[in-house]
Order: C-alpha cells, then structure tokens, then sequence
C-alpha cells in the first residue's frame, strides 16, 4: 500500500466536488472505526473508504459503472485485493453478486451512514455533526422521507457484521466529529 497523502491526492484528481470529497473522508474514518473495531488493518479499511467512490465523477453516477471502473482504476495503485473487492462490491447492483464479506458489509454500511448523519447534522440549529445525538440518527433512520436517497437496508447491513444500528450510529458518529471541520460543518 502506499501512502495517505498519495491516495488523497489520487481522489483529489479523480474528484472535484468538494461534498463527494468529504464523504469519502467521512467513509474513511468510519472504516477506520470499524476496523479498529474488528482488529482488521486500519489503512487498509480506511483507504476503501477513502477511495470507493472515485470513479463516481467520470461514470457519472451510472449505477452499471460504478464500482467496477474505480476497482480497475484502483488495481494498479498498490491496494490488497480484499481492498479493491470491497471497493467494487460497495455498489454490488454493478456486480450481480451480494457482498457476503465482513469487510463488503463494513465498507456498504460505513459509506453509507455518512449520508444520514450529514442530513442530520444539517437539521440541528448549528448544524454542527459535533451536536447530534447518536438517538437522532436512529429517529431519523425510521423516517423515509428524511435524506430519502439513503439506502436504509445498507446501512442496516451493520447487523450482519454484528453490531446493532444504535451502536453503529454511535461509532459512526464518534468517528466524524474529530474531522467535522475538515468535512465543512
């Protein structure tokens, strides 16, 4: 593996919008976290957050595409193969396959979320991630119609790994509010 300044930079030239950037950072620390959390490889899991969504730009968002390109783009950049494979089956509608891995599910669910506590950290008076309440995001989990892009079955995919949504909500949150800054709130 290489550097997190080179993989920074790598995303910093694959990605220009500056949101699309931020959650990948989010989705790094919420790897990271997870990672910590099941004693895996902290830069490894962290690196899959970071750069899951780098071929989002240049596919455009197709759903078809997305996934499988940023795993191709990635082979070359010194990642393990249980990287890339996370990478690819975060978007597993491109695949035909459902994630089954420990690290899959980690990386689905972790991305995710950051969508939903994003949405709530914007609800609150100072919009600050470092106010909300781990209950919040649960409340908000029920209510379809808030950030209603967000998958609630992936992040729900937290307990198939085994930890249950109020504890997931908890760790995800606990791992953007040292970085809220650097994610713009």
């Amino acid at each position: 593996m290489r550097t997190r300044e080179y993989y920074l930079e790598l995303l910093s030239k694959n990605i220009k919008n500056q949101k699309m950037i931020a959650h990948c950072l989010a989705s790094e620390a919420v790897l990271r976290a997870l990672a910590k959390r099941f004693n895996e490889n902290e830069d490894a899991w962290g690196f899959a957050g970071l750069l899951h969504d780098i071929d989002v730009e240049f596919t455009e968002g197709d759903s078809m595409r997305h996934g499988p390109e940023g795993a191709n783009l990635l082979k070359t950049e010194g990642l393990p193969d249980d990287v890339i494979d996370a990478i690819l089956m975060h978007n597993e509608m491109a695949t035909g396959k459902e994630r089954e891995t420990l690290f899959q599910h980690a990386l689905a669910a972790g991305e995710t979320i950051t969508g939903l506590i994003f949405a709530t950290a914007l609800v609150y008076p100072d919009k600050k991630i470092g106010s909300v309440k781990t209950k919040s995001i649960v409340k908000r989990m029920k209510e379809k119609a808030f950030a209603a892009s967000v998958n609630r079955d992936t992040i729900m995919e937290c307990e198939k790994i085994g930890i249950p949504i109020n504890e997931f909500a908890e760790l995800s949150l606990e791992a953007l509010k040292p970085i809220e800054e650097e994610l713009g709130f």
